[in-house]
């Protein structure tokens, strides 16, 4: 009893830690108008610590459009008179982010254990991968593919119906460790497939027809991170000779355009591509396993947040794929069907010109490696909470991104090749 005892009080400790330095911190939202808008943006990051949360950097920014990020506590009086004085439209999206992220547990459902609508830290999860599938031998499988960088395994679990020669659907959650609604998604999908095989009509056909490889998380050492330390951090937790900067954005780490555009080659930037493509344990561990079942892997689709996008090839060059059009065609049915639930909005379309240029992503390598169908989700909200997305949002986010991803399952089930 002790021991529990302790493990709360530091659990809580923790948790207060990584909370306790985001006191006061604010989020921005700000209007690029044009070119000379974008300069000042880039100025005013190159003499500022600024935490970039839509798009990833400062490189990134273009013209007409909006641009979030989170500035610290001490820098707040010089980025407001910095906007003011140049007269850039902006607006707080979050004017206290420590509050935000205490808020974010408003789900009620504070019971010990796993929860599906609730943040759940990496030890629940892991231990939740064994029980989902010791309890459903017959749906469930779980392997490991790889170990972090720090050491802890990679889980994958194998969704459906035992079977020979199976086409197979590969879904990953957890690139990015801030993005806690990416691992509740695959969570919740898991949950659902069990839940519904053998009762609904959709599900069961396609565990009927399909394998489904889940990554529930791929990032496991920076999601740890987060939970720990701090709240806001996105890349891996790898250590380089050299650098006292840690960590590789593993969404800049795969082989595909690598390093050449929305990517930093330096080691202190949120989108470091690392000192080579699959330098990261985890980057190299997911592409061995669909290097290794490529004959299988019909579709790709990989769970970020936030926007409320579906996006596709390519997002390394302003270049479109070969099925442009019927990924195009795709793409819009997918969103049109996540809005018949909640009417929540999407934009959807290839990577580069929808959202920004970036380069080394697993979509485009995925798509490279002869997966026709491949997409990144980028679940809600569209920065009104943006990393910060409550627990009471998790069941509608995951229940019509389910609807999307069923749908986008039912059309590959079709249009084998």
């Amino acid at each position: 009893m002790l021991a529990f005892l302790l493990l709360v009080t530091v659990t809580l400790a923790s948790a207060h830690e990584s909370g306790e330095h985001f006191e006061g911190e604010k989020v921005f939202r700000v209007k690029v108008e044009d070119k000379n808008h974008v300069n000042l943006l880039q100025e005013l990051a190159s003499t500022n610590q600024i935490d970039f949360w839509k798009p990833d950097s400062a490189t990134q920014i273009t013209p007409h459009s909006t641009v979030d990020f989170h500035v610290k506590a001490e820098d707040i009086l010089t980025v407001e008179d910095f906007l003011e004085q140049n007269e850039l439209q902006y607006e707080v999206l979050i004017g206290n982010l420590r509050s935000a992220l205490e808020a974010q547990f408003d789900s009620g459902a504070r019971a010990t254990g796993h929860s599906y609508e609730k943040y759940n830290n990496w030890e629940t999860i892991e231990a939740w991968t064994k029980q989902v599938a010791s309890e459903n031998p017959n749906l469930i499988s779980r392997s490991t593919i790889g170990t972090t960088f720090e050491g802890r395994n990679i889980y994958l679990l194998k969704v459906g119906k035992a079977g020979s020669n199976k086409p197979a659907i590969f879904i990953d959650c957890g690139f990015h460790a801030r993005e806690w609604i990416s691992p509740a998604f695959c969570q919740w999908f898991v949950k659902e497939a069990v839940r519904t095989y053998g009762s609904e009509s959709q599900m069961t056909q396609l565990l009927n027809t399909f394998d489904f490889y889940v990554v529930p998380v791929l990032n496991i050492d920076g999601y740890v991170y987060t939970w720990t330390t701090n709240r806001m951090w996105r890349k891996t937790r790898s250590v380089r000779s050299g650098s006292t900067c840690v960590g590789t954005d593993p969404n800049r780490n795969f082989n595909a355009g690598w390093c050449s555009i929305g990517a930093s080659r330096s080691p202190c930037a949120d989108t470091y591509c690392g000192p080579a493509a699959e330098s990261e344990k985890e980057t190299k561990a997911l592409a061995d396993f669909i290097r290794k079942n490529l004959s299988s892997i019909k579709a790709y689709l990989t769970i970020h947040s936030y926007s409320q996008m579906l996006l596709y090839p390519y997002s390394y060059a302003y270049k479109l794929p070969a099925n442009n059009a019927e990924l195009n065609t795709l793409a819009k049915a997918t969103v049109n069907e996540l809005a018949s639930l909640y009417g929540t909005k999407y934009t959807y379309g290839p990577g580069a010109s929808t959202i920004y240029p970036a380069a080394g992503g697993s979509d485009d390598w995925a798509y490279d490696q002869g997966i026709k169908y491949s997409f990144t989700f980028e679940l809600r909200d569209t920065g009104r909470y943006g990393f910060a997305l409550p627990e009471s949002q998790i069941r509608a986010t995951c229940e019509e991104t389910l609807r999307a991803v069923k749908y986008v399952a039912s059309y590959v089930l079709e249009h084998l090749y």
